[in-house]
């Protein structure tokens, strides 16, 4: 942030219990494909009171990684006031969880990043050929070594966490999974229990209720997408048209954008979830980040999750 520049105060969420960040973090997913000079976004980013900044080892092939360590690089004040995430595992053709591929990534993360730690390690995928005990071992070397503070997992279900944590001693403290208003399954299976319909499928072995048992933070990625990448449903009128119609609707009573609306939707949420916001529009991020100061009644919540096409039993 240049002098004049001054942080907006955003609603914060504590994930697993360790680590206050804001409610809304920066997805940098794309950061290396952004219009806009990555200086400018993720300064906007930080003056709407975004601390946390969520990256991966192949986003952008490690180019996203090393655009944020520039900008890092000019503003070293910044390292001890934001969160830096990042993720490992994927590599091409196959998942990789072996102690030597954890350890070699993270290192590849902290020279792209220009830092010597970073906050938290997330393993992105299920690596179906994981070893335990090798996690362990990456995870112990890392936190003894001071280069990651905290852990946690992505995509994950309940009982790959309870396997990875008998040999893991440290708290995982994320599971980041999809979710938003028309991918929400996590919701949506919880609300059909003893139904025998297609939304009664409990296809993430009970993942919101176990985290929120747990005091695992559950991070929302594409939040504003309407599946698996499957292109943003804010504004898509042809395939949502009702779904748009309420949010339109709601954006007017409480004085925000539909995006801030549909960020608002899943922050409304008891599980006290992060949005992890994948815009580099400095625009977008104003009205997401803006989404974070209201909240929406219980019947307003509802009326968003029907104008989905969802249905109540």
């Amino acid at each position: 942030m240049n002098n004049e520049e001054e942080e907006t105060e955003m609603t914060k969420r504590t994930l697993g219990g360790k680590l206050t960040v804001s409610a809304v973090a920066m997805g940098c997913m794309r950061l290396a494909e952004a219009k806009t000079a990555p200086d400018r976004v993720i300064g906007t980013a930080r003056e709407l009171g975004i601390d946390c900044f969520d990256h991966a080892d192949i986003y952008g092939g490690g180019r996203s990684e090393a655009l944020f360590g520039e900008w890092l690089a000019s503003h070293p004040e910044e390292r001890d006031r934001i969160t830096v995430q990042t993720k490992c595992g994927i590599r091409r053709g196959c998942y990789d969880f072996s102690k030597e591929h954890i350890l070699s990534s993270v290192e590849g993360s902290l020279r792209r990043l220009g830092t010597d730690y970073v906050d938290v390690l997330l393993l992105h995928r299920p690596d179906t050929l994981m070893e335990p005990e090798e996690v362990a071992e990456a995870f112990d070397r890392l936190e003894r070594d001071g280069k990651v503070r905290f852990f946690g997992v992505s995509n994950h279900s309940p009982l790959q966490i309870e396997l990875l944590k008998t040999a893991v001693r440290q708290p995982l403290i994320v599971d980041q999974l999809q979710f938003s208003i028309p991918e929400s399954g996590l919701v949506t299976s919880g609300l059909n229990v003893n139904m025998k319909n297609d939304e009664s499928a409990v296809r993430d072995g009970g993942a919101l209720e176990y985290l929120r048992i747990k005091g695992i933070t559950l991070q929302a990625w594409s939040p504003f997408q309407g599946g698996f990448f499957k292109g943003p449903f804010v504004g898509d009128r042809e395939k949502y048209p009702a779904l748009n119609e309420k949010l339109d609707e709601l954006a007017a009573k409480y004085g925000v954008t539909p995006i801030g609306v549909a960020a608002a939707w899943i922050l409304r949420h008891p599980a006290k979830m992060q949005v992890i916001s994948g815009s580099v529009s400095p625009d977008r991020m104003r009205e997401i980040a803006a989404g974070a100061d209201i909240s929406l009644s219980r019947e307003d919540w509802y009326a968003v999750y029907l104008a989905a096409g969802f249905r109540l039993p």
